[in-house]
């Protein structure tokens, strides 16, 4: 059996806002009203972000986003159109950069609630 992550919800503080930003900027669909109290994020074939308004507290959650090079840069060309200030490194000062360390690109970003957004385009975690 082929196990696969379908979805995963994502608290934020205001779903429509944080939804329509995320695929704006990977350039994927979403729909703002159609699964009830969900803002969906369709990021690719077999994977949902559900973006969920909540009122309770929540922790920072990390997302990494693997994409090709082309995509890196297409998607990093709308994060800078858009003023969204990014980093080379998971933590520390937004410095504009690109990291390379592991042979490709990546960078981190952070959406308004906080949550953290990384993207690259080589795994270090499965080389």
């Amino acid at each position: 059996m082929s196990i696969e992550l379908d979805h995963v919800i994502v608290p934020t503080r205001n779903k429509l806002v944080s939804a329509k930003l995320l695929a704006e900027l990977l350039g994927v669909p979403w729909a703002p009203t159609s699964l009830g109290p969900f803002a969906p994020v369709f990021v690719s074939d077999g994977l949902t972000l559900d973006f969920m308004d909540t009122e309770e507290d929540f922790p920072i959650y990390h997302f990494c986003f693997r994409v090709s090079q082309q995509d890196f840069d297409a998607i990093l060309g709308r994060i800078q159109a858009a003023g969204i200030a990014y980093r080379s490194s998971v933590r520390g000062p937004m410095d504009g950069q690109i990291n390379t360390d592991y042979g490709g690109s990546m960078i981190y970003w952070n959406e308004p609630d906080g949550h953290q957004w990384e993207m690259l385009t080589v795994s270090y975690a499965r080389q």
